[in-house]
This record gives structure tokens, sequence and C-alpha cells, in this order.
């Protein structure tokens, strides 16, 4: 694992000290794919014996989106999570109190949502310090994540966290970039784009290709990427993923200073010991877990309000529906009569594969 380390350690000390012009980009793109790739062994580690994790990062599986808490020691993780969930996790006024992954859950507009609370990451964590590969490795394994700082230290703290979750794969409040890559046998590399790259030019692209070792295949640039976007896409590993960045402790600044915090985007400030803020946190967190409550209606009887079916955004069709429910039902779906914003007039009869809406209620009919 060291050597690992060390050789990271050398190329980002080399692509700092590079100075970025047309001569040395090719260079500095050969630097970042040997960086990727070291990265990979880090996060996929080929050692005998296991990881030596420890306890507590073994979390059992339950609601309908997992949510992480992410941050330095002593910043209010566990005193939040305890507030949410009513699940306790150890409190006290010194760093390192969380040493497991504490699970709960919250039920929020009917939807049961798992909260992980992880322990406290340091700087190097991507390198292997700490316990930090555990937690962030655990991390990606979430919806969406709670990056919760201090508001009494710097800011500085948001840029060194995000830091080492890029290092491990985990992007941001990123989209993945509209890059179609294909490997073939052989014809070379075919490499076109329908927007100006700006960004990196067909050399860069040539060198990043050379380095995986990919002579043929057919590139297609639809977004103005930059070399790092492309091997993300190489690599194939990214993690692409909401967050929100909780600030905590403002019951101790003024207004003034609140109404700046205010401009940072996807910031939720709160305060975890006064219980301050707690609702537009929830409401901030399902809106970017991006879920889809459908009521339930049995023919002849009034909808079921109070246990909704919870659905993704991104697979929301009756049959979607129906394997929620019971994977048989979508077998015997003759029909369904749909009620809601999905369709223009209500009920309205619909196949498995028409695309229901929040709120929506709906009454299956069975062969």
């Amino acid at each position: 694992m060291s050597t690992t380390v060390e050789k990271i350690k050398e190329i980002e000390a080399e692509v700092a000290r590079t100075q970025v012009n047309k001569a040395t980009k090719k260079h500095l793109g050969i630097l970042r794919s040997k960086l990727a790739q070291l990265r990979r062994e880090l996060i996929n580690p080929t050692t005998h014996g296991g990881s030596h994790g420890g306890e507590g990062f073994e979390v059992a599986r339950t609601g309908v989106a997992s949510v992480g808490f992410i941050g330095f020691p002593s910043v209010g993780k566990s005193s939040l999570m305890t507030r949410l969930t009513g699940t306790f996790s150890e409190v006290a006024e010194y760093e390192f109190t969380t040493l497991v992954a504490t699970a709960g859950v919250i039920k929020h507009k009917g939807a049961k949502i798992q909260i992980v609370d992880l322990p406290g990451i340091i700087q190097g964590a991507k390198d292997g310090k700490g316990r930090g590969r555990q937690v962030i490795a655990a991390a990606r394994s979430c919806q969406l994540i709670f990056l919760v700082l201090d508001v009494l230290k710097p800011l500085t703290d948001k840029a060194v966290i995000e830091a080492e979750l890029e290092g491990f794969g985990i992007r941001l409040n990123k989209q993945p970039p509209n890059i179609t890559f294909k490997k073939k046998d052989k014809g070379g590399l075919n490499i076109t784009s329908t927007v100006p790259l700006t960004n990196i030019d067909h050399d860069e692209i040539r060198a990043v290709c050379h380095e995986y070792k990919i002579s043929s295949a057919d590139i297609a640039f639809r977004c103005d990427a930059s070399v790092e976007d492309f091997i993300d896409v190489i690599e194939g590993n990214r993690i692409y993923m909401p967050c929100i960045y909780v600030l905590n402790k403002i019951d101790q600044i003024s207004i003034e200073e609140l109404d700046m915090i205010y401009r940072i985007p996807n910031c939720v400030p709160i305060s975890a010991k006064e219980g301050w803020n707690y609702d537009e946190l929830l409401d901030t967190m399902w809106e970017k877990l991006d879920l889809v409550r459908i009521y339930t209606k049995p023919k002849g009887l009034q909808p079921d309000y109070s246990d909704p079916v919870v659905l993704k955004s991104n697979a929301k069709s009756c049959e979607d529906f129906c394997n929620v429910i019971h994977k048989s039902i979508a077998k015997q779906f003759k029909h369904a009569y749909v009620w809601g914003s999905s369709v223009r007039h209500s009920p309205q009869k619909v196949g498995i594969s028409h695309q229901l809406a929040d709120e929506d209620v709906v009454t299956i009919v069975k062969r």
C-alpha cells in the first residue's frame, strides 16, 4: 500500500510543478492517466487477507435510499443523527468520538430513508490515512451525501473533503460527461465531437488511450470535456452523487454571517444543538433524492395515503411500481387506472410502460 501511495505523491508533485501550456498538455494527460490507475488500486486493493477495515462499516441497507454523513471529526454529525432519527450516536466535545458507522431511519413524506453517520475523516484519507478509505468506500454506496461542516472553522474544509472524495472516484453535484467510448478490435482511434473542444485536443486523447493500452476505439464527445472527464469515462467506476453542504453551529454566528453562508450553492445552515432549520434540511434532502410517491387504491375502496409506494425518478413506470409491491404482479398485469398529474384526465386507463408522477393514485387490474 505504501508503494502505491508514494507513487501517487510523486506524480501529484510533478503535476503541481508542471506549467500548463500547449507543450505540456500531452505530458499532463499521461500523468493524470497514471494517477487515475494508481487511485483505482487504492479503491480496489488486491492484497490478500481482507482490508482490515474494522467493525461498523458493514451497514445493512434499509429504506428506499441511504444518506451518508461525511465530515471532519467533531463537526456535529452525531448530534444531527440523533436529532433526526432518534438513533444514539456517541457525542462528546473532542475529536474522533464516532469510531464506527451508525445507521438510523427517518420517515419523511411517507418514505423510509436510511441515515448513516460515518466516522470523521482526516486530510489524506484517500491515501489510506486514518480510516478514511473505509469511510469513503461506505459513502460510495449512498444515494446522497450530507457534507457536514463547522461554520466556525474555515470553509477550506469543504475543498479538502471534496478533494478526498474526488480521489476516491466520487463526483459531487456533477453530471456524467456526455462522452461515448467504445473499444473495438481494430481500426485505430476514431475521435469525433459535436461541440468545439477547448480543454482537450486529439493529441491528449491519443496519449491517454496509449497510457491505457487502447489502440482501437470509437470516441464521441458531445460536451466540452476535460482530460479528467475523459479519464473518468475510461475508468468507468466513478460515482456521480448529489450533495448537501450542511453548515452546523449557526447558533454561534451573527445574522450577517448567516446571510453570507446562504450564498454557497447547495448549502443548508443548521444548528444540530438547538434543532434549527431542520425543515429546510429535510425538504432539500427530499428534492435531491428525487423520489416519487405512488398511492395504491384497491378496487372499490378509498386510496391509502398512509403508506405510499416510493419509486426512484429513473424507474417510475407501472412495471416498476408492480415490481416493488411483488414481482408476480407485473406478470399478471392487464392495465391500470391512474389519477394524478401523469395523465390527462382522471382516472385514465394506462399500460404497463406508463410513467407515473409524484403522488399519483393507481389501481391495478390483473388478467
